[in-house]
């Protein structure tokens, strides 16, 4: 009898030792370094990393689209065979958008604010020479298939007049133009809310479903891997350090890396402890280390991790990975003991903030001799308390108030009515003179630290003003900047350093060190999480709860990454349009969410783990409306998931506005069907 053996599926693209340099004034830095992979029709690789790994270059390098002085140095990436190194700029220019196509981050950036939407998609046809007529209709088509309404009037707009999501959608679109057989996405869900981002993997699995397309998918969420990828591959310091199917790797990882990673990931279906944060930062790879470049920030590192390099091996069952320790048959899943100190006692009966019916007009304004525009409620009716020591956390998509509310809460914008009393005072009825003591109390953090800082100051400059503000100068003001910087974890000897010499996380710690300047009995941390990696998260989301049980401090705390805002809570709000729809525990909302958009927010965060959803997906259709014309009745009522179910009782979603009550689950909810879905 004569046997057989199957011939695996040639691969669609093969990239071989691709090597990256990029030549600077502290020497040559490789930002790629020998890597290899291989992906097939319709498969998807997710390749993870923090920033500075070389996900992106790889990216980059592939498309020929490196930013100079970047050069790729050698290695080989054969497209169907067609090794695309070897082409001409020319050459590839016929080969981007027909046979490969990028989708970026930031679709703002992408698109060219000057050109109505129709006229770019329509532009990567023209290139490719379709005449404009058919390339109009096409462009309508894949509006369309990306699942843009209205499109007679939609490829007329411009990108200014789409949201995040749609925009996104957009940039799918152009990449979709000419049918490519391979997309590229470069972190495409990272600045998305988990609604939309849960849209944009809805819309990337039909594509490689109906289309068969390969998808190379990069992201540092190891949630969107679950539950998109079929294989992955970790980078760290220009590396591959590991790669295998996704469900192999997730449950029994060969890299302390890439298990490191998978600890560090806040969890919305667990209850927050300390999170087991990789310590340290990325390394500089102009000065990687020496042996192993992830040895210093290691947890299992041995001697000879120190010395020598580990190579990329594979053990026959489609995995690869590098590290001296899993080679021998040693352990990596050990990981360095979290340590979150204990909240201090606080005795306070009064809270440090209560809001009361707080209404914010964001768009009023005088228009001379023809009155005033109408008002726009940004916050509308809102009512909360903070008391010492709490995190309370507030979610909801973008647009829904969440920041104006914050901000009106700091001073910044101006309370059309309703109350906000902060240490016993009633700011809203005082006079500017009176407000900045009593505003000392409540501090700012910014998701963007780099913005926030004066990049012509030094750290402990921008410290000292801080302190100068709070009466605290000279002497006492440099001794007080030392002990700020030390205790958000820091040293003083970083101090007369400027901004762009820390990393982002660093940042975000002088960021925190300058809001605790005042002594503040609350913070309002406003997406301070969101830009980071998963690593760093973990050491800002630790710090943040350290200071919290040492200080006693009180946190309003806005996030869309709801594992984050799980973690740090005691309570969550949800809000929705300007309102408050679900308070409670963070315990009974996250477990027993009683409002429909609660419930849809849960079901759209991505799981950090392989098989089936613990929730069933709710897939939101649209986009939140304008304040400017809020719905009728239940502001979600346009796009409730449970309303097909009262058909017979919609008039009352429609007609009456649901107030904030108490449901049996002993949360609040403004729903007029609590519970049901």
């Amino acid at each position: 009898m004569t046997t057989t053996t199957q011939t695996p599926p040639t691969p669609l693209i093969d990239v071989r030792g691709l090597t990256v340099h990029f030549p600077t004034e502290r020497g040559t830095v490789r930002a790629v370094n020998d890597v290899s992979w291989q992906l097939r029709e319709g498969e998807i690789l997710g390749i993870v990393g923090e920033s500075g790994s070389g996900k992106s270059v790889t990216a980059r390098a592939i498309m020929g689209m490196l930013r100079a002085p970047g050069r790729v140095d050698s290695g080989v990436v054969e497209l169907a065979g067609r090794d695309l190194l070897t082409l001409s700029e020319l050459q590839l220019c016929e080969v981007r958008g027909r046979e490969l196509a990028m989708v970026f981050q930031d679709p703002q950036a992408a698109l060219n604010p000057t050109m109505r939407v129709g006229d770019q998609i329509a532009e990567a046809l023209l290139v490719h020479g379709v005449d404009r007529t058919k390339a109009r209709a096409r462009a309508k088509e894949l509006l369309t298939r990306v699942g843009i309404p209205d499109v007679d009037r939609t490829v007329d707009l411009y990108p200014h007049e789409f949201s995040g999501g749609m925009r996104q959608r957009v940039v799918i679109a152009i990449a979709l133009a000419n049918e490519p057989r391979l997309l590229i996405a470069d972190e495409p869900t990272t600045a998305l809310d988990v609604t939309i981002q849960a849209q944009i993997l809805e819309l990337l699995v039909e594509l490689r479903r109906e289309l068969g397309i390969a998808i190379v998918m990069i992201t540092h969420d190891m949630g969107v891997v679950a539950e998109l990828c079929d294989r992955m591959l970790v980078m760290y310091g220009g590396r591959v350090v590991e790669s295998g199917p996704v469900a192999e790797v997730f449950a029994a990882p060969r890299h302390p890396y890439t298990h490191a990673l998978l600890n560090a990931v806040p969890r919305a279906d667990a209850d927050g402890e300390a999170l087991p944060a990789i310590p340290g930062s990325p390394p500089d790879p102009a000065r990687l280390p020496s042996g192993c470049a992830f040895h210093p920030r290691c947890a299992v590192a041995e001697e000879r991790c120190r010395t020598e390099r580990p190579e990329l091996t594979a053990d026959g069952d489609g995995r690869t990975a590098a590290c001296w320790v899993s080679e021998r048959g040693g352990a990596v899943t050990v990981l360095p003991t979290p340590t979150v100190r204990s909240r201090i006692a606080t005795e306070r009966a009064e809270p440090i903030l209560r809001v009361t019916d707080l209404v914010t007009d964001v768009g009023s304004r005088s228009r001379g001799l023809f009155g005033r525009t109408p008002p726009v409620y940004a916050v509308n009716g809102i009512s909360l308390e903070v008391a010492a020591g709490e995190t309370l956390g507030l979610v909801g998509e973008s647009g829904c108030g969440k920041s104006t509310l914050s901000r009106t809460i700091v001073g910044i914008n101006r309370p059309a009515s309703g109350r906000i009393v902060v240490d016993g005072h009633d700011v809203t009825a005082m006079r500017p003179r009176d407000l900045a003591t009593i505003s000392a109390n409540v501090q700012y953090v910014f998701q963007d630290p780099y913005a926030s800082l004066n990049p012509r100051r030094t750290i402990g400059q921008s410290l000292e003003e801080a302190l100068g503000v709070a009466g605290v100068t000279g002497a006492a003001a440099r001794r007080r900047a030392a002990e700020l910087v030390e205790r958000v974890g820091l040293n003083k000897g970083q101090l007369d350093r400027y901004p762009h010499a820390f990393s982002g996380g660093q940042r975000q710690r002088v960021g925190i060190a300058r809001a605790l300047a005042a002594e503040p009995k609350m913070l309002i941390c406003d997406e301070p999480v969101s830009a980071l990696d998963v690593s760093i998260q973990a050491q800002i989301i630790n710090l943040l709860e350290d200071l919290r049980n040492d200080l006693g401090l009180g946190y309003l705390f806005i996030a869309h990454d709801l594992g984050v805002v799980r973690h740090l809570s005691d309570r969550v709000a949800v809000m929705y349009l300007g309102r408050i729809v679900e308070t409670g525990s963070a315990k009974d909302v996250y477990e027993k969410p009683q409002h429909p958009y609660t419930r849809a927010l849960l079901s759209s965060t991505p799981e950090p783990e392989v098989g089936p959803r613990r929730r069933e997906r709710i897939v939101l259709t649209g986009d939140m409306p304008s304040p400017a014309s809020p719905p009728s009745g239940c502001a979600f009522r346009t796009r409730c998931p449970i309303g097909p179910l009262h058909r017979d009782d919609r008039s009352r979603c429609a007609e009456e506005p649901p107030t904030l009550a108490r449901t049996p689950t002993g949360q609040l909810a403004a729903c007029h069907f609590p519970g049901e879905l």
